[in-house]
């Protein structure tokens, strides 16, 4: 693997904020979702930015590396277009699926428009670890996988987060973005530990360091983007910061942007708590720190550990990535046996197949029945939690309303207070088969054939919307169309 670039202290840059990021003292470098930048049409800010020399770091939202289906080789293309565009070092995506049904399971294809969890299982590993070497052949540069935030836990999982991305650091060579309030969320969510997560981690691998806010409500940690970095999640980027020195760290927010000033204020944060955990990881080693360490609940690592402490962790401390052997058993010290890819002899090596009962196949089937669940409201698959289903059924329709907004910002002007529970009703048996335009129409032209709005200058202004918009077809020829010019002549009087 190939020295990770030092990248420094970053911020996430949004239109939005534009102008602050470009006035931010000390800012080395900055990230783009990648989704949101024509290679063609860069924004004037982020030419800005690169001229001082700044680094931008386009950053994928929609690949969906983590689901069934292989890599769209044009999603693949566009990400080798923005990194070269942008004259990147890195491009970076998440750990996650995004889509699911179609061919494989003779199903509808269903759009989660968020990120959501694979399963820590063999079959999951060996086809993402397929998808990565697909996507690493058609970067230009190399790629850093996210590990993302969850509400909810697949049943019958068999490796812990850190032995996850061990495994797929080994196999693959991918980088790592770690998220530190992903780790923070899954440790309120989950109940999953982020000091063993960080001990399991191949650390050497990490490419940089994203840092969020969220906040917690009915025991439920969200991930909001759009809040403070709150102390626990500074305490996680010091425990990573404890054990390697990230080669850059970001702050995100994506949404209720505060005054500059409060964001260089978080920026000044980040920099002192992974200062202060440089400090701890230069301590000397001596059993004395080693007690002191252990009494607050943290596995000592490195240079911390006293020479004749004996810790298990997720493999030998110094030891290279592919090296899992312990020098005393010659054992993998890992409890989960994935090193190597289950693969059909006759298939190209690394290739999981798409026939019945194939890795590729079963994870197809369970995936497209959680996400069925999630955004189509059929049965919970066994053994998860409802309730948790449920939450998260409730944030996937939530963040849906809030992106149409966005992308459609006639449309909660037009219905007014009406929106958003018109939305939720009409998201609760209509799921996303499209992408977020497509689906601002079909919520526009749902409410016309309901006759909603009831005010009638309302509703001729969602007609007028929506005609405007309702795609290349002539509005003579579109059924729906004609069904609403001849309601609009008979009920509105045009």
């Amino acid at each position: 693997m190939q020295q990770t670039a030092h990248l420094g202290t970053g911020m996430g840059w949004r239109p939005e904020i534009a102008e602050a990021v470009e006035r931010m003292p000390g800012l080395d470098w900055v990230e783009a979702v990648a989704e949101n930048v024509c290679p063609g049409h860069i924004p004037d800010s982020l030419v800005r930015l690169r001229e001082r020399g700044v680094t931008v770091v386009p950053h994928g939202v929609g690949l969906g590396i983590g689901g069934a289906e292989r890599p769209a080789a044009e999603r693949l293309t566009a990400l080798a277009e923005r990194a070269e565009a942008l004259g990147s070092p890195l491009v970076t995506e998440h750990i996650a699926f995004v889509r699911a049904g179609g061919a494989l399971t003779a199903s509808p294809r269903l759009e989660a428009g968020h990120l959501l969890p694979v399963p820590r299982t063999k079959d999951s590993l060996d086809v993402l670890c397929e998808h990565v070497r697909i996507a690493q052949d058609a970067l230009p540069v190399p790629l850093a996988l996210e590990n993302i935030a969850a509400l909810i836990s697949w049943p019958g999982e068999e490796m812990t987060e850190g032995q996850f991305l061990y495994d797929l650091v080994d196999r693959t060579g991918v980088r790592l973005l770690i998220d530190v309030a992903n780790l923070h969320t899954n440790h309120v969510n989950r109940g999953e530990d982020p000091c063993a997560a960080l001990d399991e981690l191949p650390v050497e691998a990490i490419a940089y360091v994203h840092v969020a806010g969220g906040f917690e409500r009915d025991g439920v940690w969200h991930d909001s983007h759009a809040h403070p970095v709150t102390q626990p999640v500074l305490d996680v980027l010091a425990e990573l910061a404890s054990r390697v020195s990230p080669p850059g760290v970001l702050l995100e927010r994506d949404e209720n942007f505060p005054e500059p000033e409060e964001l260089e204020q978080e920026l000044q944060a980040i920099r002192r708590t992974v200062a202060a955990g440089a400090a701890r990881r230069l301590l000397p080693a001596t059993p004395e720190r080693a007690a002191e360490l252990v009494t607050v609940g943290r596995t000592p690592t490195g240079a911390e550990r006293a020479p004749t402490e004996h810790v298990t962790v997720g493999r030998p401390s110094g030891a290279p990535i592919g090296a899992h052997a312990s020098p005393a058993t010659g054992a993998d010290p890992r409890t989960t046996t994935t090193a190597t890819a289950t693969a059909d002899p006759a298939s190209p090596e690394g290739d999981t197949g798409t026939g019945p009962d194939s890795p590729r196949q079963r994870l197809a089937l369970a995936q497209a029945a959680l996400l069925s669940a999630l955004v189509a409201g059929t049965p919970a698959p066994e053994g998860f939690d409802r309730q948790r289903l449920a939450v998260q059924s409730r944030a996937l329709t939530g963040k849906r309303a809030d992106v149409i907004a966005k992308v459609a910002p006639e449309l909660p002007a037009i219905l007014g207070d009406t929106y958003r529970p018109s939305f939720f009703a009409y998201a609760s048996t209509r799921p996303m088969t499209g992408g977020y335009r497509r689906d601002a129409l079909d919520f526009a032209e749902h409410l016309l054939l309901d006759g909603r709005p009831q005010d009638a200058d309302a509703r001729r202004e969602l007609s007028d919307w929506w005609l405007e918009r309702s795609g290349p077809a002539p509005v003579s020829t579109h059924p729906v169309a004609r069904f609403m010019r001849r309601a609009r002549y008979t009920l509105i009087g045009r």
